[in-house]
């Protein structure tokens, strides 16, 4: 059937986080962290005793402000590459179950592009 063009959907991945092949990872392109949302933060088996503090807030696709439940450092793997990525954990509801990034994009030297 194909796509249609010009291609600008939501680019959406399987990523290797910790142990797990995580399905439905949003890479946004003006996100300046990474985000773990309450779905993938659960499944993960993740405690409140595993978030190191994180007091800024951060500001959902709506505009409203979103207060962390704090951070943690989880590995990424892509393909041979492991690189460990701050993820800023936050109580609230998204279709995805994390969002990454800048941060990450730039460690691995990559390019989030639909065009490609």
């Amino acid at each position: 059937m194909g796509t249609t063009q010009p291609y600008d959907d939501t680019l959406v991945i399987t990523l290797r986080i910790g142990d797990y092949n995580v399905k439905r990872v949003m890479v946004d392109g003006g996100s300046a962290v990474e985000v773990i949302y309450p779905d993938l933060y659960r499944g993960l088996g993740l405690k409140p005793e595993d978030l190191t503090p994180y007091s800024f807030p951060l500001m959902r696709f709506d505009g409203k402000l979103v207060i962390p439940k704090g951070m943690i450092r989880l590995p990424i793997q892509t393909g041979p590459e492991v690189v460990k990525v701050n993820f800023i954990v936050v109580d609230t509801y998204f279709p995805y179950t994390a969002i990454v990034e800048r941060p990450w994009l730039h460690t691995l030297g990559g390019i989030a592009s639909s065009l490609h």
